[in-house]
């Protein structure tokens, strides 16, 4: 019959093997305002979050991009493997809780302490090595460090689909950008050659200087500098794109458009509702990842604290043994073994001490680490919203500004012609139409940019 004491030593073993000093987590409180700048005015829909790539990259030439860089791209395929590697580590943590069984088969042949005569001694059996019992949690609390660290990893992994498909979005609209700016400059380049060939022409008629030839020939060569400028430019940022792609880039991934135009024949990008600063908590994978950080580190506060305390650990064999090989099996060769231990810290030389403070340094560090990633999103946010609050009216403005140097330069072109204008108004005109194509081009390539970056910053793209 069990005594009194023994149920109530069992009891209290119960009791501090459920117990855990951890500290009580609390998720620290948003250091941001309640609003976004301006707090503008949100449209119905779903989070940014919810709505699928292939929902809001609705070109079909884009959406075979992104499927080939989520396919193919080395450093996802590096986040995917660490998740592997955290689920692995996280195992290993939570079997560490656990006796681990082993079977055993020793020989020993040593002589005798009482006649010095040589004998042997033979055992096989089953047995439990060094088994911690977890009496103050130490073991449970390096496990949920561990299997924080495992979500953190799968939130980083999201966090990177975020950030490739944002890129390869981004990259496109570059190389869309390229290409009109390349064709821009080349139709600049065929228009100054002819200013050339009429100036020249000019010139050996006696009816203007050599001053104005130089000059024509100059803004000539200055856009086929540009001209070989852009050619690299573009060779570049398709290697870019290919490096994300982890494969060549097709021509059929390229609008097929005949002049100017290429970034307006794609497929637009749908409007998104921005939701408040709090949402971004919820939805953005790289705030999660930093709050899992944060609640690993607040567990290996447990697993330092319960360094402080009694640690218990059992070591028992059972099976059998014999002096003699062959009669290892027989009866009565029964044999087991328990060899409970409990280690009591008494001085280390302020070790545990200084495990505890480096811990709480840690989770110090991990509140830090995740303020400022709330922050960073928040600022990323605003950016994005200042963005769509203005660059439609710059672009509109810079079109109209191109416009207008179009007709300027049409018509300095015809006074030029007919020796009423000199060659000096007509390369200015040039040289602003020029600029201000430019301007227009790179505008608009910033304006839907722009709008990746706000359907990244908000959480989207990694739901697939």
């Amino acid at each position: 019959m069990i005594s009194r004491h023994t149920l109530g030593a069992l009891a209290a073993s119960a009791f501090l093997a459920g117990c855990s000093l951890i500290p009580t987590y609390e998720r620290p409180a948003a250091p941001v305002p309640t609003t976004f700048p301006g707090d503008p005015a949100q449209p119905a829909g779903a989070a940014a979050a919810t709505v699928a790539w292939q929902d809001y990259f609705t070109d079909p030439r884009l959406q075979a991009l992104i499927r080939t860089a989520l396919a193919n791209n080395r450093d996802l395929r590096v986040s995917v493997l660490n998740i592997e590697q955290a689920r692995a580590q996280f195992q290993i943590s939570r079997a560490a809780q656990y006796p681990a069984l082993n079977g055993i088969f020793s020989a020993t042949r040593q002589p005798s302490v009482v006649d010095g005569r040589l004998g042997n001694s033979f055992q096989v059996g089953l047995g439990i090595s060094s088994w911690e019992i977890d009496f103050f949690n130490r073991l449970g609390s390096l496990k949920e460090a561990a299997l924080a660290q495992y979500l953190a990893t799968e939130e980083a992994r999201k966090a990177a689909q975020i950030s490739l498909i944002g890129a390869v979005a981004t990259g496109w609209y570059t190389l869309l950008a390229d290409d009109e700016l390349l064709e821009l400059t080349r139709e600049t380049l065929v228009t100054r050659d002819e200013s050339v060939r009429l100036t020249k022409l000019r010139f050996d008629n006696g009816v203007s200087s050599e001053l104005d030839f130089q000059a024509a020939n100059s803004a000539a060569e200055t856009a086929r500098a540009a001209y070989a400028q852009q050619q690299r430019q573009r060779l570049q940022d398709e290697n870019a794109l290919a490096l994300l792609l982890g494969a060549p880039l097709q021509p059929a991934a390229l609008p097929t458009v005949n002049g100017l135009g290429r970034l307006e024949a794609t497929q637009a990008m749908p409007e998104l509702p921005v939701g408040l600063p709090s949402d971004l908590l919820i939805e953005r994978p790289d705030i999660r990842q930093a709050e899992q950080l944060l609640r690993s580190a607040n567990a290996n506060i447990g697993a330092a604290r319960a360094a402080f305390f009694p640690r218990i650990s059992l070591t028992a064999t059972a099976g059998t043994a014999s002096n003699e090989l062959s009669g290892l099996f027989k009866s009565g060769s029964t044999a087991f073994s328990i060899a409970p231990q409990l280690v009591l810290p008494i001085f280390d030389a302020g070790r545990n001490q200084a495990g505890l403070d480096s811990a709480r340094a840690e989770r110090d560090i991990a509140v830090a680490q995740y303020e400022k990633s709330i922050q960073s999103a928040f600022r990323e946010v605003a950016d994005a919203l200042a963005g769509r609050a203005t660059l439609g009216e710059q672009v509109r403005a810079l079109r109209a500004q191109a416009a207008a140097e179009e007709q300027r330069f049409k018509l300095s072109d015809l006074r030029y012609r007919n020796g009423i204008a000199s060659s000096l108004d007509l390369l200015d005109a040039q040289r602003s139409l020029f600029s201000a194509q430019q301007a227009a081009v790179q505008t608009r390539m910033l304006q839907l940019q722009n709008q990746v970056a706000l359907y990244k910053v908000l959480g989207g793209g990694w739901k697939d």
